[in-house]
């Protein structure tokens, strides 16, 4: 079976334009530990994007674990996100781009 990544898609609630900078220290906080524990693959604001903050590429062992790390990001535990989890199998040239 291919393992897959987790890509967390972090979508703007009404609120998000609330953000405080506690908040904003946590979200970085969380990004940097999830860095140093390897979990991150890469993460990045969208522009231009109405409704869309960002996503996380996450590396897992499964679903289970990716989604408890997009239930635990502040920016969700606060309510000025949600959050969609997508599998995402990475085509590269190690797997011949899947064909």
């Amino acid at each position: 079976m291919e393992k897959l990544m987790y890509m967390m898609m972090i979508e703007k609630t009404k609120t998000y334009n609330r953000l405080t900078k506690k908040v904003v220290e946590e979200h970085v906080e969380n990004i940097k530990r999830l860095d140093d524990e390897g979990k991150l693959e890469i993460c990045g604001v969208f522009k231009g994007y109405p409704g869309m903050a960002g996503m996380y590429i996450l590396k897992t062992e499964g679903r289970e674990e990716a989604e408890e790390i997009c239930r635990r990001e502040p920016l969700v535990t606060g309510g000025y996100a949600t959050y969609k989890l997508v599998g995402l199998q990475i085509a590269n040239r190690e797997n011949n781009y899947l064909l």
